[in-house]
């Protein structure tokens, strides 16, 4: 696992506990950045996958 697949997942972990602290709370803004959090997460494990894919075929 490279650091931006745990950094990716930290983030989207991060993100979650936000949303779901927004939605208790009733604070959309909290929810949305979330949300987003999220959505920055899953991009940058999916780049970490993406390096660690290349890594093993060569």
């Amino acid at each position: 696992m490279n650091k931006d697949q745990v950094k990716g997942r930290v983030e989207e972990a991060t993100g979650k506990v936000k949303a779901a602290a927004g939605k208790v709370v009733g604070n959309p803004n909290l929810e949305q950045k979330g949300r987003v959090q999220q959505a920055v997460g899953k991009v940058q494990a999916g780049y970490g996958d993406l390096k660690e894919a290349v890594k093993k075929s060569t």
